[in-house]
């Protein structure tokens, strides 16, 4: 897949000394490497010197690039990937692709999709972090084992916060002064700096004379000293684990007299060299070998999504990716004083560039509404038509003080008051705006008002209920989320059907089911009067705001998650005394990869129910008819309820126990904001005929 790259890791040590052998003169270079002067050797035997020196030259004057642990969004896969898609947040890895680069192009097994909530400075961390964390794998450290690190370079101190999260305790080791602090936040018991400590007395100390259980070797050098220092150190039958390309000469009478066990750790985890796996995507079976490379990939940034590790506590430096020379210039000269560096392209923001266009808030963003100091003094209703007389007022009378009701005409304004009980009548909505006090408004006008209305019922300092829906479109939702944070009170949207009872019954069941569900809700609407006030587009926003919004706010009630993309059509051409979509098909995709596909339809037949809902989860199958009846397929038999309520007196019940201050707020305007941007979200895929992201 081609990835465009957001941040990169600078592995301090490994690059610095890639960056000191560019300096190296051929001699210098032979002296580093006597295995590669073998090969020459061998070569020089085969095809003459000439030849032989002229392969090598060429070798050498060839560019390395620099890098191998990055993270980015991908945009594009090839034919034959099925697991990750563009617009995936990844982490990448690998010496031979995850350069420092604006684009890289991986084979899928070499990276894994970020969840949400890690930044991708740190998910750019992945690859060092599953170096570290094999490391602690060959390490096996048991809860309570203490654990020598040698080295607090990069890696070495991201051994310690896995050993440390592993329920080891960490001696770190270091010969510079100012890796304690990071060693110490790293996690690290304690720490020794060997220029000016006496590491085996703090060992005798330190493990009551007995020597540690295992230690971890994550330095370079020519030296054999880490070795030997580590050997004295470990007690009988201890472990000793190395991952730093270091001298490694194991004298015989102290690791024969302990029997110590050494071990390699190599690289990221099994697969790693592996080109059947990594490039030619043959995963190992997971009962086979449980933790592969990428299976490491994903462990590392599921600990970062959980602040299991501090990652900011070691990284030193952000730096744009056109800055870096400077990096590179201390790392040449040896003055660097860098633990982590993360280099950063392109714009600063971690989201994906078709995130960015978006500028409205996230739900996250606004606080949920607990419930209140003190009741509400009295309720007052913008607009009393058919519906809120049959369907919500009803559920009212005689439950709050009912204070002024507003309609279009004194007549239908009184009649409404003397039928429901209302303190006064009138037509001017600034009529109970304007009053003092604490109060809820309930607002019932059509649905171009509904917007408005919220605005000034908010900037009136009260509590507010309205008729889904919330408001026509994305430019006046945006109005309400700034009158939102200028005025934090609560609105709740009339998405009645998450209250119905068949609805609470069905979500209660699938919470206790694991993994992501599907849902699919089929609504035949039936055919639109063209005289119907929802067939003027200025009044009602046409069929899928007024009516679709409904279904696309049950999909995200059911799962409880973040609808993330939605795909749409219309169904029937939309043309005529009827200009605007009336029949659609909309699939949505979910953060927790549930999905929900509606089919909202102006044709069929009349014999058939308007309302029907089927859900998949694991190990359960449920149907809702027209919010009746809700049948559940689960442990091998059926279950069959019976309802008689789509949840509008369940609603406004739950609505009077939020404003008597008994109950939180029963649908935060988070949720509701939600499911309108989804349902706005469907209009523009049909609209643009492609997939739209949330």
């Amino acid at each position: 897949m081609l990835v465009r790259t957001t941040h990169s890791v600078i592995s301090i040590g490994t690059e610095k000394m890639k960056v000191e052998q560019t300096k190296m003169n051929l001699l210098q270079k032979s002296k580093a490497r006597p295995d590669q002067v073998r090969k020459v050797i061998d070569t020089a035997r085969n095809i003459g010197w000439k030849s032989a020196y002229e392969k090598v030259r060429n070798r050498l004057s060839s560019p390395t690039p620099l890098g191998y642990s990055a993270a980015g969004i991908v945009e594009a896969v090839d034919d034959g990937n099925s697991r990750f898609r563009v617009g995936d947040r990844v982490a990448c890895g690998g010496a031979e692709c995850a350069f420092h680069a604006e684009y890289i192009a991986v084979p899928d097994m070499l990276a894994a999709k970020v969840p949400d909530g890690v930044p991708m400075w740190q998910a750019a961390y992945t690859t060092l972090l599953s170096i570290a964390m094999q490391a602690v794998r060959q390490t096996e450290p048991r809860l309570g084992d203490r654990v020598l690190v040698m080295g607090q370079g990069l890696v070495g101190l991201l051994v310690t916060a896995l050993l440390k999260a592993n329920g080891a305790r960490v001696m770190a080791v270091d010969l510079v002064e100012s890796r304690r602090a990071h060693a110490s936040a790293m996690g690290a018991e304690r720490v020794v700096i060997s220029s000016s400590q006496e590491l085996q007395n703090e060992v005798r100390e330190w493990t009551d004379g007995h020597g540690v259980d295992a230690a971890v070797v994550c330095v370079g050098t020519d030296s054999n000293a880490p070795i030997e220092q580590c050997a004295d150190a470990l007690r009988d039958r201890g472990r000793m684990v190395d991952v730093g390309i270091t001298k490694i000469e194991l004298p015989w009478r102290v690791f024969a007299n302990k029997e110590l066990d050494v071990r390699f750790s190599r690289s990221y985890g099994p697969g790693r060299y592996d080109p059947s796996y990594e490039w030619g995507g043959a995963d190992y079976p997971i009962g086979y070998v449980r933790w592969t490379e990428q299976r490491n990939f994903q462990a590392c940034l599921h600990l970062l999504g959980i602040g299991e590790i501090d990652l900011g506590a070691i990284t030193t430096r952000r730096v744009k990716f056109e800055e870096a020379m400077p990096v590179y210039q201390s790392l040449g000269e040896g003055t660097s004083s860098d633990v982590g560096v993360v280099m950063e392209y392109g714009e600063p923001d971690d989201a994906p560039a078709s995130a960015k266009a978006k500028p409205s808030a996230e739900p996250g963003d606004y606080p949920s509404a607990k419930r209140l100091a003190k009741p509400v003094e009295r309720l007052d209703v913008i607009g009393a038509g058919n519906f809120a007389r049959t369907m919500l007022l009803p559920s009212l009378r005689g439950r709050i003080p009912l204070g002024t009701i507003i309609n279009n005409t004194a007549l239908s304004a009184n009649h409404v008051r003397d039928k429901f009980g209302f303190a006064d009548a009138a037509t001017d909505p600034e009529t109970a705006l304007g009053q003092a006090g604490d109060g809820a408004v309930l607002i019932g006008t059509r649905n171009h008002l509904h917007a408005t209305m919220v605005i000034a019922a908010l900037k009136a300092g009260r509590q507010v209920f309205v008729e889904k829906p919330l408001c026509l479109s994305a430019a006046e939702l945006e109005e309400i989320d700034e009158t939102i944070a200028a005025h934090p009170l609560s609105v709740q949207v009339g998405f009645n059907r998450r209250f119905a009872p068949a609805s609470v019954e069905l979500k209660r069941r699938l919470d206790s089911v694991p993994g992501p569900k599907s849902a699919s809700f089929r609504v035949f609407a039936g055919k639109l009067d063209t005289g119907h006030w929802y067939a003027n587009q200025d009044e009602s926003g046409g069929r899928v705001i007024s009516e679709g919004c409904h279904f696309l706010d049950y999909f995200c009630f059911l799962f409880g998650s973040r609808p993330v993309r939605v795909t749409a059509q219309g169904t029937w051409p939309a043309g005529g005394a009827l200009p605007l979509p009336d029949s659609i098909a909309a699939q949505v995709e979910f953060a927790d990869g549930s999905s929900g596909q509606l089919i909202y339809s102006a044709e069929g037949d009349s014999t058939y129910p308007k309302e029907h809902c089927t859900v998949y989860g694991a190990g359960i199958v449920a149907d809702i008819t027209n919010f009746q009846s809700l049948a559940i397929h689960q442990r091998g038999s059926r279950k069959r309820f019976r309802y008689g309520s789509k949840g509008h007196a369940e609603q406004m019940a739950a609505w009077l126990a939020f404003l008597r201050g008994t109950a939180d707020h029963p649908l935060p305007y988070a949720e509701a904001r939600q499911s309108m941007r989804l349902t706005f979200a469907v209009l523009e895929s049909i609209r643009e005929a492609r997939s739209v992201e949330i």
